[in-house]
């Protein structure tokens, strides 16, 4: 039964179950319910990162979660374009494909 199983879980928990363990209990269980910092910004500062890394496999996750976590699609489309100077230029066309995707998922 998926209903009940996390995203993390459905993506990875039978070819590494404790990964995903650590994923739902430690990285979205506490690190991300910390005070500091807002979900909404927290998302901002994860997709950045993952921008600027080129981790792609990851980029659409994290746009659809900063989007349910407050960002509007200007924000994230501006953040992009910024990126651009500082990230590279083939990092931004890619998150810019990846962010007009979810978008139209979710149209």
């Amino acid at each position: 039964m998926t209903e009940n199983r996390s995203a993390a879980q459905q993506a990875i928990g039978d070819i590494t179950p404790k990964l995903a363990d650590l994923t739902d209990e430690v990285l979205f269980g506490d690190v991300w319910e910390r005070d500091g910092l807002s979900p909404r910004d927290r998302s901002l500062v994860t997709v950045t990162a993952l921008i600027a890394l080129y981790r792609s496999e990851q980029l659409g996750f994290h746009l659809k979660l900063a989007l349910d976590n407050g960002l509007s699609k200007d924000e994230l489309s501006e953040a992009i374009t910024h990126l651009a100077f500082y990230a590279g230029w083939p990092n931004a066309m890619g998150a810019a494909a990846q962010l007009k995707a979810v978008l139209a998922d979710a149209a």
